[in-house]
């Protein structure tokens, strides 16, 4: 792309800070939720959790699209961002791999997006002053007349997105290959056994189910509305709560359906958005982050055992909320010391509200597949003995 074909494109944060750049992607105005993310690789990730849907996604390393895109990285059928912001675009990607650029991929599915701005200088403001609303627009070049657009927007905290993301119907995850870059393929922790495991998706990606079947699962994924009762007809040895966008307490009927799976006894393991809507199942509250989590190397563990682990989230569960006399903490965030893990007392349930499947990430966290592995194994021998 030579300087004579830029276009021009303008970014309006909610306080009304302005930033002027150039278009790459697709032209238009798109509002939502303007985060960073500190990932140095992976991009094509990010833009595809469903976990950004309903955000702007500001990278802070100084130059994307190096790489280009490739079916294989999506963790989803598209991307679900709202917009993307980058100092830098390279244009001609260099990779084997590649089958697309970053602009073409983002113009093919009208994702707009800007670069050519000071994204340490907007990373900066976001860290300080929090996330807020903003728009990226090449239609709308008045700052004025953009930042009513971005003032009218609803804000993220209440925000039920789910709706967006999770399938309208019940599949059951195959994958005709393993991709070449996948680790740890034949997990040796099944024993040969098959475990039949409900994904409820509230925005699952990929890479979760992926981890899921290595370890021996058939996976049968199901809409976020979906009643327990119709989720225990599948008999299933373990149920997943997965990853999503939006503000968890909003999700309403998934914390009542967690809450009531919690009374068949079964093994139960959520991320991320399926940690705050286990939290809330269980009798906690969320709150809003400043400026959240997002990227792949945050530290988590409890009493000397730390991970470096993939994160990506806006709420947090509220430890003061947290009933003690039936659930313990078993991960903090150890940045901040937020809570990064809960785990129930009596029964084989527990969370994470970091991405163990890691895509991108470092892979530290993968054990907790295998944990919920042992957690089926046992819960079918103990059906087996007769004993409740």
């Amino acid at each position: 792309m030579s300087l004579s074909d830029t276009i021009p494109a303008l970014l309006v944060l909610a306080d009304g800070t302005a930033y002027r750049g150039w278009s790459f992607g697709a032209t238009g105005t798109t509002i939502g939720e303007v985060v960073f993310n500190t990932g140095m690789t992976g991009y094509q990730e990010v833009l595809t959790d469903p976990s950004y849907c309903g955000q702007i996604v500001v990278f802070t390393y100084p130059e994307l699209g190096n790489t280009g895109v490739n079916p294989e990285d999506e963790e989803s059928a598209r991307p679900q961002v709202r917009g993307a912001i980058a100092r830098n675009i390279c244009q001609r990607p260099s990779n084997w791999r590649s089958t697309q650029s970053l602009p073409d991929y983002l113009k093919q599915h009208q994702i707009p997006g800007i670069y050519g701005i000071d994204t340490r200088a907007l990373t900066r403001k976001i860290r300080m002053f929090g996330a807020m609303n903003g728009a990226i627009s090449t239609a709308i070049l008045d700052e004025a007349e953009l930042l009513e657009q971005v003032q009218a927007a609803p804000s993220m905290q209440g925000l039920n997105l789910v709706r967006e993301v999770t399938t309208p119907t019940v599949y059951e995850w195959s994958e005709p290959t393993i991709p070449a870059w996948e680790f740890n393929a034949n997990a040796p922790e099944n024993h040969g056994e098959s475990f039949t495991v409900v994904a409820l998706d509230f925005g699952v990606k990929r890479n979760i189910l992926r981890r899921l079947a290595s370890y021996g699962c058939q996976v049968i994924v199901v809409p976020a509305n979906t009643p327990p009762e119709e989720i225990l007809k599948y008999n299933p040895d373990g149920i997943f709560l997965s990853n999503g966008p939006g503000d968890p307490a909003a999700v309403t009927e998934g914390i009542a359906t967690a809450k009531a799976l919690l009374g068949a006894e079964k093994p139960i393991f959520g991320i991320c958005m399926g940690h705050q809507i286990l939290g809330h199942a269980l009798g906690a509250e969320t709150f809003k982050l400043k400026f959240g989590h997002r990227g792949l190397n945050q530290p988590a563990g409890l009493q000397q055992r730390v991970e470096i682990t993939s994160q990506n989230h806006s709420f947090a569960i509220d430890p003061d909320s947290l009933p003690e006399a039936v659930v313990e903490i078993s991960h903090l965030n150890l940045n901040d010391r937020t809570v990064a893990g809960v785990r129930h007392k009596s029964l084989p349930v527990f969370s994470v509200q970091y991405h163990p499947e890691a895509s991108p990430g470092p892979h530290d966290a993968d054990y907790l597949f295998a944990e919920f592995v042992k957690a089926m194994q046992a819960a079918r021998q103990l059906a087996a003995t007769g004993v409740k």
